[in-house]
């Protein structure tokens, strides 16, 4: 406990093994007076391991500050698929899922199990009631060592003491160690407490039993007046935000917090209650215990039909994922189709046809930028740490889900398009073109999702996107023709890495071969010119492979963007935290 900024949750992370390999750690830390591997990086014996350790699920749980969940879903969808994730695949579905409205009911929040948890764009459950959703997720398999950072933090005075008198009566029963990181508890909430850990600003005012902290503050010469709540009086004590306006406002000489916090360290670290804290460290290591049982979790199928249903639960149900987009590509599309109307067989109607593929090619998929919120990364980033599943159950499970949405987005507004502008007819030219269209959507989604990583901001991830989509359309062989690019670079290799390049090639072919159109009048009178000659001559497309190729490597390219990703959350897991530990080296 303690005012803001004294370093709790500093404490919290780093007893949890959440502050990574690049942060300076001193001294130990013992489970049952064994030193072990914790989570994210950190070890117990200070060394850090050379894979990264997620928080260990078979020991305990953590609780974050941060209500990090999907606004689409109900209580009881959030907490019901947390439980098939973390519950043993062995355990019956019925079961779980009545686990998991006990665990609700248990939380008070019986009456709200059919409410969504909202956000920005609609109305949900009150913050508070989001916070006890967050517990109920990490109380589904009653962790050996539950980690809490401000639990009580968006509830009042009448919901957080219910919420943290369960969760000490689910201790006890359950054998349960509970760290908790509190702020303000009322009263009763702090009388719920066993130890106390008082923090000023990263020092150690106090430990020991919560209930001799009273004491030691009258014996220190702070005694807590009459009818006050005794956590009340510690953080105002101690709390030194405020001295300035104290020294200017006292008329009488009074201690400053600062000064208050000096007496009460040395007061602790005097042999009077250090040797107390001491013979305790001693006999808990004495104790020992039985190490921590490994816990049985769904298998992979199991996770990854979970996360592929809830994916495509959340798709649906928010329109800003694919609705929306759907909404606006169809806009494009009209516009498109009413501005081509009916191209024709005349000679002007090749360039308007090649105007319309690379608009197509390139309005529609730049769009596709929208693709940038569908990866939850906060939430993948909890669930993520907690151990609930891996980076390949959500790289395939994003990748099910999406596609349905992706190929409606595609062939509707692809469809529409189409046959406003009369591009050449027949079922298998506009399956191909459809086709090739979702090809690129997925390819760009895919795109972004990497950026996502590399560029967490919403706003920065958007531009970023944009900007690799405008060098990727200068390349793509219609604003300049590929042999006129400069060969440096922008050819080798840009050319060849472009998605539009393959896209728009695959396009042509699709609507200029078998085609002949009238020659200009002005040159060459009563001749025709052959869809082939087009392709060649005009628009220097390469022929010496089938349009399917073309599919193929968007297909590939594909693939490899998502096994990308795949590869670059790895390796953020482990560069972040070494990068987040070398900030705070160059900080000091």
């Amino acid at each position: 406990m303690g005012p803001s900024g004294c370093g709790k949750t500093t404490l919290l992370d780093t007893l949890a093994g959440r502050l990574g390999p690049g942060i300076t750690q001193t001294g130990a830390i013992l489970i049952n007076g064994r030193r072990e591997k914790l989570a994210f990086g950190t070890s117990l014996l200070g060394q850090a391991p050379k894979q990264m350790i997620l928080i260990n699920r078979d020991t305990g749980a953590y609780v974050t500050q941060d209500n990090v969940l999907m606004s689409t879903m109900s209580v009881r969808e959030t907490v019901y698929y947390s439980a098939q994730l973390q519950l043993p695949g062995s355990m019956p579905a019925v079961e779980k899922r009545a686990h998991a409205d006990a665990v609700i009911r248990e939380m008070g929040l019986g009456d709200a199990m059919d409410t969504r948890i909202g956000g920005r764009m609609t109305k949900g459950i009150s913050g508070g009631q989001r916070k006890r959703v967050t517990i109920c997720i990490e109380m589904l398999t009653r962790p050996r060592l539950l980690f809490l950072d401000e639990p009580t933090s968006g509830l009042d005075s009448a919901a957080s003491y219910p919420v943290m008198s369960h969760i000490a009566r689910v201790a006890a029963r359950e054998g349960m160690t509970v760290v908790a990181a509190v702020h303000q508890p009322s009263g009763d909430v702090f009388d719920l407490f066993h130890r106390l850990c008082l923090l000023a600003y990263g020092r150690t005012v106090f430990f020991g039993p919560a209930s001799d902290a009273n004491q030691f503050f009258t014996e220190s010469g702070f005694p807590c007046p009459h009818l006050r709540n005794p956590s009340d009086h510690f953080l105002r004590t101690i709390n030194k935000d405020f001295d300035e306006e104290i020294v200017e406002s006292s008329k009488a000489r009074r201690k400053t917090a600062a000064e208050a916090i000096e007496i009460l360290t040395d007061a602790y670290q005097s042999p009077a209650y250090s040797e107390k804290t001491m013979d305790r460290i001693a006999e808990m290591k004495g104790i020992g215990g039985a190490p921590f049982r490994k816990r049985e979790q769904a298998g992979f199928s199991t996770k990854l039909f979970v996360l592929t249903r809830r994916s495509f639960v959340n798709m649906h149900r928010d329109i800003g994922y694919y609705w929306m987009r759907l909404g606006v590509y169809l806009g494009i599309g009209i516009c498109l189709g009413t501005i081509f109307y009916q191209l024709g067989h005349s000679y002007s109607s090749i360039q308007s046809r090649c105007e319309v593929i690379m608009y197509t090619t390139a309005l529609l998929t730049f769009m596709a930028i929208g693709g940038f919120p569908s990866f939850v990364e906060d939430v993948f980033r909890r669930e993520r740490l907690s151990g609930h599943y891996g980076v390949a159950e959500f790289v395939i499970s994003n990748t099910l889900s999406a596609t349905p949405y992706l190929a409606v987005i595609a062939v509707i507004p692809g469809a529409m398009l189409y046959y406003l502008t009369g591009l050449t007819k027949g079922p298998d030219r506009f399956a191909y073109f459809v086709v090739n269209l979702c090809m690129c959507t997925m390819l760009v989604e895919s795109m972004m999702m990497i950026i996502a990583v590399i560029v967490p901001d919403f706003l920065m991830g958007i531009i970023v996107g944009a900007g690799v989509q405008g060098v990727m359309m200068l390349n793509g062989g219609f604003f300049r023709l590929p042999n006129e690019l400069p060969k440096p670079v922008w050819k080798y290799p840009c050319y060849y890495i472009s998605f539009h390049k393959y896209a728009v090639q695959g396009f042509y072919k699709n609507e200029f071969i078998g085609q002949t159109f009238p020659s200009d009048q002005l040159v060459e009178k009563n001749v025709t010119i052959s869809g082939l000659r087009v392709l060649q001559e005009k628009l220097q497309v390469e022929m010496g492979y089938s349009k399917w190729v073309n599919i193929a490597i968007l297909c590939g390219m594909v693939v490899v963007y998502r096994v990308l990703f795949f590869a670059i959350v790895k390796i953020a897991e482990e560069v972040r935290p070494k990068l987040r530990g070398m900030r705070c080296k160059l900080c000091k």
